[in-house]
This record gives C-alpha cells, structure tokens and sequence, in this order.
C-alpha cells in the first residue's frame, strides 16, 4: 500500500495508469506490425519487443485500479 500512497501522493492518478495501459497496447501493435516489414532475421528480434511491450497493459491498468480504490 505505501507504493500506492508514493504514487498518489506523486500526481499519478488512476486515469493517467489506464491511459499508459492503452497506450502500450497501441505501442505493441505499432511494433509488431512495424516487424513484418523487416527481413527475417530482424523479424525476431521486432517481434519479441512486441512481445515484451504487450506485457506491460495488465500491470499499469492493475496498478491503475489500486490507485483508485485508494482515492
């Protein structure tokens, strides 16, 4: 709880979590689409960016919602 209370008393508000959860979504699919562009041996290593990136919307929009339980 003192890391919702940190961020809180910070400036981050819930809204602010959603919206960097939606936008590493937009940011996963820009770059998974970006890989196809790229030869075969670039591919991999676009795709498991995407990969990585697509991981991060369920832990700010979960941490997004402990933010705003506790406002």
């Amino acid at each position: 709880m003192r890391v919702v209370e940190a961020l809180h008393r910070a400036g981050v508000r819930s809204n602010h979590l959603h919206m960097a959860s939606l936008g590493s979504v937009l940011l996963c699919i820009g770059f998974w689409t970006r890989a196809k562009g790229h030869d075969q041996d670039e591919r991999g290593n676009a795709e498991r960016r995407a990969l990585f990136v697509g991981l991060w919307p369920p832990m700010f929009w979960l941490i997004g919602q402990s933010v705003a339980e506790y406002e």
